[in-house]
């Protein structure tokens, strides 16, 4: 119970230090998550509201990595297991409604920005925070090979490598956009 508390809280300040950094213009570049081992940063500009996990209405014959829809706030969002888009995580571990995954209690979904008009939210496994420009003491191209919503890749002071989603990119690919299997 303390730790669903801790949770809301956290979520609760991150909302905050969100609305304060969109507000205020500066500071903070990008909301900082994890999928599946993989640790990932969101531009703010294109990162909506965040939810917590919520069970989805599973959609039949989809790509595994579509888990299904979702009402958030009266809006009817698909969701998209991130990890499962980037080819991080197999079908078969996907935490979806069906099957109880004890890491599920941080799990967040991030929903796209209203601008990039995409009803669609992220499933991530964790948020990590807000991070800027000056948490990073490196940065680098996109791996060779990597997709194009990739962009530049950055490396903290703890040696840990955080790779850029550009989210209006993401929207755009074809393969993001037919969730047919």
């Amino acid at each position: 119970m303390a730790n669903r508390e801790a949770l809301r809280e956290l979520q609760t300040r991150l909302a905050n230090r969100l609305q304060a950094a969109r507000s205020e213009g500066v500071q903070t570049s990008w909301l900082a998550v994890e999928s599946a081992g993989s640790r990932y940063l969101f531009p703010l500009a294109q990162s909506g509201e965040i939810f917590p996990f919520a069970s989805t209405q599973t959609v039949p014959y989809t790509q595994p990595w579509f888990l299904g829809v979702a009402n958030l706030r009266g809006g009817l969002y698909g969701v998209v297991d991130l990890a499962g888009f980037v080819g991080n995580r197999p079908a078969s571990a996907r935490p979806d409604g069906s099957r109880a995954d004890s890491g599920r209690a941080e799990a967040r979904l991030v929903a796209l920005g209203a601008t990039l008009e995409v009803n669609c939210a992220l499933l991530v496994d964790k948020l990590t925070g807000l991070r800027n420009a000056e948490a990073f003491t490196s940065s680098s191209e996109p791996p060779a090979g990597s997709p194009e919503y990739f962009g530049s890749g950055f490396t903290d002071a703890g040696g840990a490598y955080w790779q850029e989603i550009n989210l209006q990119a993401l929207s755009q690919q074809p393969q993001f956009l037919s969730i047919s299997a």
